[in-house]
């Protein structure tokens, strides 16, 4: 009975947060007036609305929050702290993530914390300083599969990537390549199916698709379990990068033979490699499916068929699809409108243009844009 009332007040204080959607509108009030109304705050439970913010890039909201369990809470755990300096460098940058840790004393310093120090070099691209963290860490044997993950994402890509030389950009991949072989070599980390997946971005970036395909053909070969679900969709996006339409078609049938349900995400990824790949007819006999499995409706999924559409110049066919959609009782957000706004204005019908800004600014739901760009 404890169990479900447990439940049912974590559900309540994240449905409260929630639609908080706008960054600039702090979220602190409504746990301020969560315990007025003499309801108890549990840490646990904040921890886990957290995840979900980060989950949908709400990092504002999640750093928010997680400032507030660090001025009620005297004890830094490393989870916690691994976490907030992660939030930190998203939202204010790598330098304060940096102040951050060095503030934290040496016995938080665990594993977990210098991992995410080291995420947050490696995403953003700061080479020197992620290689001594990293070199540090193998010092204090502190080096996991994870660890080797976050120094392959490092070089996946280029850095200064507009700026750079064709050695440099070479340079890249050797050191990519060589974590990668540091890590089949070493019997005590082993290698996961992500870090092959990252090493196959680093080859698509670089314009070696054979590579990348080789990657993630030794990707499929580790994946085992729960992870499946969140490979095969990561799959599916590369493979449809690099044209595999029929590999694209073999992880959908293996995805959705092997779990009792396929979820938004699962059908937003395959709808968007099969337009990647120009299977229009294909995207929208799966968009049909996804209509028929009565799942929560999300219009980024149908906008991703939209926008083709709209870039190919089948406007008619765009509209004829939205007004089946307004028939079933669906309102469009912003996003879609701004689609049949920029396709129009390109087609020099400013007419109809100015038809759909109308639209798109009478719309109630504003979701998926930012200033003049959305979707």
């Amino acid at each position: 009975m404890k169990q479900k009332q447990f439940v049912k007040s974590n559900d309540n204080l994240f449905r409260r947060i929630s639609p908080a959607g706008n960054p600039n509108v702090s979220v602190i009030p409504i746990l301020d007036q969560w315990e007025k109304e003499g309801k108890s705050v549990i840490f646990s439970q904040l921890f886990s609305i957290i995840k979900n913010l980060r989950k949908f890039n709400r990092y504002t909201h999640a750093i928010q929050l997680s400032e507030w369990i660090c001025n009620r809470n005297s004890k830094l755990l490393p989870a916690g702290v691994a976490v907030h300096l992660d939030l930190v460098s998203k939202v204010q940058g790598v330098e304060q993530a940096e102040k951050y840790f060095n503030s934290i004393p040496d016995d938080v310093k665990t594993l977990q914390v210098y991992g995410a120090l080291l995420n947050c070099y490696a995403s953003s691209k700061s080479v020197e300083k992620a290689e001594s963290t990293a070199e540090k860490m193998k010092q204090m044997g502190m080096m996991t599969t994870l660890s080797y993950n976050y120094m392959l994402n490092l070089y996946k890509k280029p850095t200064f990537y507009i700026r750079m030389s064709a050695y440099a950009f070479a340079s890249d991949l050797e050191q990519m390549e060589e974590i990668l072989k540091n890590m089949e070599e070493n019997s005590s980390l082993g290698v996961d199916w992500n870090a092959y997946t990252i090493a196959a971005g680093g080859y698509i970036k670089s314009g070696l698709p054979d590579k990348a395909f080789e990657m993630l053909k030794k990707s499929e070969e580790y994946m085992h379990g729960h992870s499946k679900g969140v490979a095969w969709k990561i799959l599916i996006g590369m493979y449809g990068s690099i044209g595999k339409k029929d590999d694209v078609y073999r992880i959908w049938n293996l995805y959705k033979t092997s779990w009792s349900k396929v979820y938004n995400r699962g059908y937003s990824s395959m709808i968007d490699a099969l337009v990647r790949l120009d299977d229009i007819d294909g995207a929208e006999k799966l968009l049909a499916e996804w209509e028929s499995q009565k799942l929560s409706f999300d219009f980024r999924i149908p906008n991703i068929l939209i926008k083709s559409y709209c870039t190919k110049g089948l406007l008619v066919k765009a509209e004829a699809y939205v007004d089946r959609l307004l028939d079933m009782g669906k309102q469009p957000p912003a996003s879609t409108w701004v689609l049949f706004v920029t396709a129009y204005t390109k087609s020099k019908d400013m007419e109809k243009a100015m038809e759909m800004l109308k639209k798109c600014v009478a719309a109630e739901d504003k979701s998926g844009c930012n200033g003049s760009r959305c979707f």
